[in-house]
């Protein structure tokens, strides 16, 4: 039996995956119910949940650049362990929360604590692992980081049918007790020094001056609309423009986990070079273009019939998904100079994370208030993704980066 496409390869991959997983597990049961804790158990409002996660999401916006250089400096494992304890110091002290300013205080802290460890992961791959295994070894991360969270979910669904303070509780110190043992794991990991820049560390700000490159993360935060497709505007397109039963979308949702697990690995074949980047990217943007219309078909059938159709949307979400992963694994890995990739990924992230802020308004008005017509316009987006990704890569070829030469196909 082959175990290679289940089963990462033994050594640094594989205990990189086993972490993955297990901080899913984490992750899971507290994203289950954390807005049920945060409203039952603390006493929040709705709305001031919602003001909560919208500060937490601008922390992440904000500060990716200067925690990722942050990273860069003081290597990526250390970065990675700070930022688990930070998490997990956060958790813990949730049940504390006496009002509103304690909860955003706390929300502060673990964005900006997630935001660091990130960082530092993905710095720490970059320099630990091989650059002929960076790549596939991600996707095994990826996808035993689903499998974790899966896992997750089912444990914070039996906290809630608990229907106590109790079980509330359960869900937040069971991701802090995770973060804990998830930064006494990354500790033990291998210890790779922070690459050193050859002459004067440049600004962690002349990322943005890496016109090729922002240019790569804005396409970046164009593709990743598709997460919110799935996440926001296809479900309630489902719920309110298709006879398709409620129930579905777990589904749906299950479709999507499915294929993340079984296929992350085998849809980044090709992601090692320039070259094989840009046809996954291209990929990426035709499977939503295609999705589009099919969705919108959705809302003038009935039965089985819609049913299969939006099935084949999160199919085709979910391929992009997949293909745009192994592409910008590759691309934020080796496009960036060594000393800078904390700084680069994090400028990629703050880019890209305007198109995420504007987003769910801008597609649920086009797919649902325009009556259906604006998934077409939707697609166009993608179609325009589609067509600059080429040049754009081939932009960043022949750019040099901080004194680098350009990176080859």
């Amino acid at each position: 039996m082959r175990l290679s496409p289940i089963l990462p390869p033994v050594g640094l991959a594989r205990r990189l995956a086993t972490q993955s997983a297990l901080l899913g597990i984490g992750g899971g049961t507290y994203l289950t119910g954390s807005v049920v804790f945060f409203t039952l158990y603390v006493g929040l409002t709705p709305l001031q949940v919602g003001i909560g996660f919208s500060v937490a999401g601008l922390v992440g916006l904000v500060g990716s650049l200067p925690l990722g250089h942050l990273a860069d400096r003081i290597g990526g494992r250390r970065a990675w362990v700070l930022g688990a304890l930070g998490g997990a110091a956060a958790f813990a002290t949730y049940p504390l929360a006496g009002g509103f300013w304690s909860f955003i205080v706390l929300m502060v802290v673990e964005a900006a604590a997630d935001t660091l460890a990130n960082s530092g992961r993905m710095v720490y791959t970059a320099a630990a692992v091989a650059k002929e295994d960076r790549v596939r070894t991600m996707a095994f991360v990826r996808a035993y980081l689903n499998v974790g969270f899966t896992i997750g979910s089912g444990l914070g669904a039996a906290a809630l049918a608990l229907n106590s303070r109790t079980g509330l509780l359960v869900l937040v110190l069971a991701n802090a007790a995770g973060l804990l043992f998830n930064a006494f794991f990354v500790a033990r990991m291998p210890a790779v020094a922070a690459v050193a820049a050859p002459g004067p560390r440049p600004s962690p700000w002349g990322v943005l001056r890496d016109h090729p490159y922002t240019a790569l993360a804005g396409l970046f935060g164009v593709l990743w609309l598709h997460g919110t497709l799935f996440g926001e505007v296809v479900p309630l397109w489902a719920i309110t423009m298709t006879d398709a039963p409620k129930p579905l979308l777990g589904v749906l949702f299950a479709i999507n986990t499915v294929m993340a697990v079984a296929l992350q690995v085998r849809a980044t074949r090709g992601a090692d070079s320039l070259a094989g980047s840009v046809r996954l990217l291209r990929w990426a943007a035709l499977a939503s273009v295609v999705a589009c219309p099919v969705v919108a078909l959705s809302g003038s059938t009935h039965g089985w019939v819609t049913i299969g159709l939006l099935a084949l949307t999160i199919v085709l979400l979910t391929a992009t998904e997949l293909w745009m992963s192994g592409a910008q694994w590759y691309l934020q890995t080796e496009v960036p100079p060594a000393d800078q990739r904390g700084a680069y990924m994090g400028a990629s992230k703050s880019v890209g994370g305007v198109g995420r802020m504007v987003g769910p308004a801008a597609l649920t008005f086009f797919a649902i208030h325009t009556g259906g017509w604006g998934w077409w316009l939707i697609a166009s987006i993608f179609v325009v993704a589609a067509v600059v990704a080429g040049p754009i890569v081939a932009w960043i070829e022949r750019t040099p980066r901080n004194g680098a030469v350009p990176v080859p196909v």
